[in-house]
């Protein structure tokens, strides 16, 4: 009995012992699998044919490899914080993402009457919101953490007009998308094939049926390939939850809708996801 009792016990030590010796951890992969991001934020200023700019950049550093790069045109607001968490967003996400300073001097207002002073200029002149689009895109270029080959722009409003112009005049974009954009500019568009995605507000006033089937004519005559998506009971700012107080007090019929906020933003990845394949 004692020498079974013996031999059961040698038996557990040994197998305690065969346990206890692990195969060695590959101490570099476990690093690199459990890095925790770390988003850095950066004020661009820059300076071209005379006019300063400040942009503000946004990526996570701690993110292997190149990172497709998203250019973000403000509302007609201007470099305000909105578009700034919109980009710190995108950097989470896993892209660099440059909110573009298309006023100049990083201007930002908050009533409808200066805006609209800013904001009217560019429209219908594609060559004066190529000029501050592309001297963001020249800062991109400079940064070794970019993919250049893989870039897209996004805009809010005035943004998303201003990046649907991008689209027409042909620049070096993957894709462009537009949240709740004026659609027709008065910029014709140049025979291309970079994917378009518009995000609409089905109740957006800013945005008519006329405007609607225009556009959808427009892009099929240029032969795009585009994807128009209306969020029913969704109107003119709802991606910004700033824009139901901006709405009351300037009477502005702009709101924030969080559904659609919500599904617009995914439909941005998933977009993504296909274009930067």
């Amino acid at each position: 009995m004692k020498i079974q009792i013996l031999s059961v016990s040698l038996l557990l030590l040994l197998s305690g012992a065969i346990a206890c010796k692990k195969t060695p951890e590959n101490t570099d992969a476990k690093y690199t699998k459990n890095l925790q991001k770390e988003i850095i934020t950066e004020d661009l200023t820059y300076s071209e044919n005379g006019k300063i700019f400040k942009s503000f950049l946004a990526f996570d550093k701690n993110k292997p490899g190149k990172l497709p790069v998203v250019l973000i045109i403000p509302e007609w607001w201007g470099m305000n914080d909105y578009v700034k968490s919109r980009a710190k967003q995108l950097a989470d996400s896993g892209y660099m993402a440059i909110a573009v300073d298309m006023y100049g001097e990083g201007k930002m207002v908050d009533n409808p009457d200066d805006a609209g002073k800013l904001a009217k200029p560019f429209y219908g002149n594609a060559d004066l919101a190529k000029k501050s689009f592309e001297a963001a895109l020249k800062q991109i270029e400079k940064n070794e953490k970019a993919d250049t080959e893989k870039m897209a722009v996004i805009g809010y409003c005035f943004g998303g007009a201003m990046a649907l112009n991008m689209a027409r005049i042909n620049e070096p974009l993957k894709g462009v998308i537009s949240f709740h954009g004026n659609l027709m500019t008065g910029v014709k568009p140049v025979t291309n094939k970079i994917p378009v995605l518009v995000l609409n507000g089905e109740d957006d006033t800013f945005v008519s049926k006329d405007e609607i089937a225009s556009f959808k004519k427009q892009m099929d005559s240029a032969g795009v390939q585009y994807k128009f998506v209306n969020y029913p009971g969704a109107i003119h700012s709802f991606t910004n939850p700033d824009a139901t107080a901006a709405g009351e007090k300037y009477k502005l019929k702009v709101a924030y809708n969080e559904a659609a906020d919500k599904a617009s933003w995914e439909e941005m990845i998933t977009f993504f996801n296909k274009i930067f394949k």
